[in-house]
């Protein structure tokens, strides 16, 4: 049985949970990556049999709007699947509900969704080094409970087609209208340790840093990812720190406490 992957992880954070949920099933998984501009999204046309993850970070309480973007373009010919949305301990607010619609508007049937914690893409300091163990053994038993599901409705094979009833026979949390897009104002930029190697150009998801000019991004284009800091090999690409710090001040009550990994199935 095949399995699929649509993931937006720019930093890895994203990609760590989602790997952790579908490793437990059966499944030959194939992969789309969300954060490759190269990639033909309108081309992909999922088979209904595929039992299908779709996972993206909260920005903002929101789906990445170039995670929508390109997640929209995909066919899901009423494929399962289950929704996850990665935060780093602070709050998820609307993300599983825009992603349960636009995976429904792409054709998509919801059968589960996941809001899990990894460590914050721009404050380090919040939600260090998860998913941790403890995690692990959560997403574990959440991915036996979502295979569990699975397997009973592709066990009820036509009568199910017959009764048309809605999988998504549970609720997320999250407001229709959404919160309002707060766009984080943290452009990375190059250090002196830059040498120019353009590794960052050819990674940036958001094709926001040309190879003609590595030192700074198109803040226009540019969604505050990290993509590039994570993958600069002399470390040379930095958030300005004062600013950082402030952002990091407004929301340490809010990521002081420890927030578990939630399941709605």
């Amino acid at each position: 049985m095949k399995g699929r992957q649509i993931i937006f992880s720019p930093t890895g954070g994203t990609k760590k949970v989602a790997d952790l949920l579908a490793g437990e099933w059966n499944l030959k998984r194939e992969a789309v990556d969300l954060t490759d501009p190269s990639v033909d999204f309108g081309s992909i046309s999922v088979e209904k049999e595929e039992l299908t993850l779709i996972a993206v970070p909260s920005y903002g309480g929101r789906v990445p709007a170039l995670a929508a973007k390109r997640f929209r373009q995909i066919k899901g010919n009423g494929a399962r699947c289950v929704i996850v949305c990665v935060y780093g301990n602070r709050a998820y607010e609307d993300t599983l509900t825009e992603l349960e619609d636009l995976a429904e508007e792409c054709g998509f049937e919801v059968i589960a969704a996941v809001a899990a914690i990894a460590e914050h893409s721009i404050m380090h300091q919040y939600a260090t080094g998860r998913p941790d163990r403890e995690d692990e053994q959560e997403l574990k038993e959440f991915a036996e409970k979502i295979w569990k599901k699975f397997q009973e409705e592709q066990s009820k094979g036509q009568i199910w087609e017959q009764e048309k009833r809605k999988i998504s026979d549970f609720k997320v949390p999250g407001n229709r209208p959404y919160k309002e897009s707060a766009p984080v104002p943290m452009v990375p930029k190059a250090e002196d340790g830059c040498n120019q190697c353009g590794i960052c150009a050819k990674k940036c998801p958001a094709e926001a840093i040309s190879l003609n000019h590595v030192q700074e991004a198109d803040e226009k284009k540019c969604i505050s990812c990290m993509r590039c800091v994570v993958v600069c090999p002399a470390g040379a690409r930095k958030i300005n720190a004062a600013a950082a710090a402030a952002v990091a001040q407004k929301i340490e009550k809010a990521c002081s406490v420890r927030k578990r990994n939630e399941l709605y199935c």
